[in-house]
């Protein structure tokens, strides 16, 4: 499961598994995938005061790329219950990253 690779998943699982579903809100309006499915959130961290969430873009000239930021970036913040931000990683997403019930969806 991809938040075992966060590190929200190894400091408090609860936290993890309840932004894990809630994040399965945010959908990309293109593929018709949730951002989780899809694996586009790599890694949550919660620091002293505010959350750090790392995502990537199934292309860099993502059309929709301000919007899923954004819906990413509010609905860990309601779920956390403190301030969020978004930063983009820098790896390249392909499709080994998707959830394995992303790919039985048979779009890639």
């Amino acid at each position: 499961m991809i938040i075992d690779q966060w590190e929200l998943g190894k400091t408090d699982r609860g936290k993890a598994e309840e932004l894990h579903i809630a994040l399965q809100e945010v959908v990309d309006p293109e593929l018709g995938l949730n951002i989780v499915q899809l694996g586009l959130v790599r890694n949550v961290e919660m620091q002293a005061d505010s959350a750090l969430v790392t995502m990537i873009l199934t292309t860099p000239f993502c059309p929709y790329a301000p919007q899923l930021m954004e819906a990413c970036r509010s609905k860990a913040e309601e779920t956390l219950g403190i301030p969020t931000r978004i930063e983009m990683g820098r790896e390249f997403w392909d499709r080994s990253m998707m959830e394995d019930d992303a790919v039985d969806w048979g779009l890639y």
